[in-house]
């Protein structure tokens, strides 16, 4: 697996505490790229520009990504553009959503 896919699969460690899904699943993150010198550049948004735990989803996210073999440094950016909407969702996160209804 290479670095990109390594850290990829990485983040669908990390959750949205609000949704309780994460981040991979839910869209939020648009791309990654890791240099030859193991520089990791993520771009991703938030579900709302206003979110109370923006701090602390990047931070798990420079963490999940630097914990990858070959990762030397982080930097995520958070973008607005395109918007995030559900429809960036993919079939798993609407089904833990569904879920997690159901049980309220």
């Amino acid at each position: 697996m290479n670095t990109t896919d390594a850290i990829w699969s990485a983040l669908e460690e990390v959750l949205d505490p609000e949704v309780g899904v994460n981040i991979v699943d839910l869209g939020l993150v648009y791309e990654i790229e890791v240099d030859e010198k193991g520089h990791a550049d993520i771009e991703m948004t938030l579900t709302i520009p206003e979110c109370p735990l923006a701090d602390e989803i990047v931070s798990n996210v420079k963490e999940a990504a630097a914990a990858i073999s070959g990762v030397k440094d982080v930097n995520v950016s958070l973008v607005w553009e395109p918007k995030w909407s559900p429809a960036r969702m993919n079939d798993r996160a609407r089904e833990e959503i569904r879920a997690r209804q159901r049980m309220l």
